[in-house]
């Protein structure tokens, strides 16, 4: 009898610490498994203001962008008011015809006279932002050949109009540290190459302004 009851009290005490075992186990589990909530948490509340930080930034960006095109587009009030210039996200664009005759990288006097309206104003915008401008010429796609031979091709002429205009706005005030030209030759054109319409519109220069830091944006629309 002697030896069942200690049988038995042998049975119970290993029943008991199998269980203890398996309330350790699962002690151990439950630890771990709030470590791992805990972290969770805590790494999605970094990521949530992580994600707020950057729409504020964002946000601030934006109206920053916002103020400086409405102050551009102040600046350049009465040209745009006339019609002699399109903007278009602080892109200024305009018609080859105004500024050039057919093949010509000589300034017209209306050009002359444009470039005296924008120059100053243009100025005076640049005095209060952290802007360059690139002064970039666009041309339509024929060929250049014939008593037009004085530039080699469409690059060159859309290159030497592009100087023409930022030296024009430099006679005008604007810092010359604040410009630069770009030829785009025939390439980006505003409309198709079609008709006589279209490759007007694709005559065109455009004065875009763009961060000190950054690199040139693309193309606008010609002016009409």
């Amino acid at each position: 009898m002697m030896l069942e009851e200690r049988e038995a009290a042998a049975e119970t005490g290993h029943v008991w610490l199998v269980f203890g075992d398996l309330m350790a186990g699962l002690m151990g589990l439950f630890v771990l498994f709030f470590v791992v909530a805990v972290w969770f948490q805590v790494d999605l509340a970094a990521s949530l203001e992580a994600e707020q930080e950057a729409r504020v930034e964002a946000q601030a960006a934006k109206a920053a962008t916002d103020a400086r095109l409405a102050a551009l587009e102040s600046a350049l009030a009465a040209p745009l008011a006339a019609g002699r210039i399109t903007l278009e996200d602080g892109r200024i664009a305009i018609a080859g015809s105004v500024l050039f005759d057919l093949y010509s990288a000589d300034l017209r006097a209306e050009g002359a006279a444009l470039l005296g309206e924008i120059g100053p104003p243009l100025a005076r915008w640049l005095t209060e932002q952290r802007q360059m401008v690139m002064v970039g010429g666009f041309t339509d796609d024929l060929p250049i050949h014939g008593d037009r031979r004085r530039f080699a091709d469409n690059w060159q002429l859309s290159t030497e109009r592009a100087l023409t205009v930022v030296r024009g706005l430099v006679e005008r005030g604007v810092p010359p540290e604040r410009l630069f030209a770009a030829g785009f030759g025939a390439h980006h054109p505003a409309a198709p190459n079609t008709d006589e319409t279209g490759r007007a519109r694709n005559r065109r220069v455009e004065i875009v302004p763009v961060p000190q830091s950054g690199a040139p944006a693309g193309p606008a629309r010609s002016a009409p």
